[in-house]
């Protein structure tokens, strides 16, 4: 990889780029189990929602294009899970296997825990092993396997949960 990566706030005027890597995930693999493309409409509710509750949305950009981006949101809505959020990370395939998913999510990371947030969970579909790696090469473990949860591209799909706690981290 010969550009520089800029990890950044997204906004507005990444949408375009950020719903183009999600609906690439939606119709090509078994990171998202939805089988239907988002709307730009949908993206930008997606969007406002993330910002009216506080919670970060990052993009990694690299030679003015969005290579991916990461969020964090509720994992319950209900009160008592108010420490802790449910993560996802998506990357361009144009830009997969460069390390672009970790340089994104030490700073989502470094953001729930400057936010008083406990515990992040990852949802990872049980085949997705370099996700699974990368999430243990962060300290996150995994904490459940639920069998056949899940139906897409006419077969059933395995969630793994992993989970990291921030005051195990240094």
């Amino acid at each position: 990889m010969n550009s520089i990566i800029n990890v950044r706030n997204a906004n507005e005027a990444d949408l375009p780029a950020i719903l183009y890597i999600y609906n690439d995930a939606i119709l090509n693999t078994t990171a998202v189990y939805s089988e239907r493309p988002h709307t730009p409409e949908m993206r930008q509710a997606w969007y406002q929602d993330r910002i009216d509750n506080g919670f970060p949305v990052l993009v990694a950009e690299t030679g003015g294009k969005i290579a991916g981006f990461c969020t964090y949101g509720h994992f319950r809505i209900w009160p008592c899970y108010r420490y802790t959020v449910e993560h996802s990370v998506y990357i361009d395939p144009v830009f997969q296997g460069q390390g672009i998913s970790k340089l994104l999510l030490r700073p989502l990371i470094d953001i729930a825990r400057k936010n008083g947030i406990h515990a992040v969970i990852a949802g990872i579909d049980s085949e997705n092993q370099i996700s699974y790696h990368l999430h243990q090469s962060l300290g996150f473990r995994q904490v459940a396997h639920f069998k056949e949860v899940g139906f897409k591209f006419n077969r059933w799909l395995d969630l793994l949960f992993m989970q990291l706690l921030l005051e195990e981290q240094n």
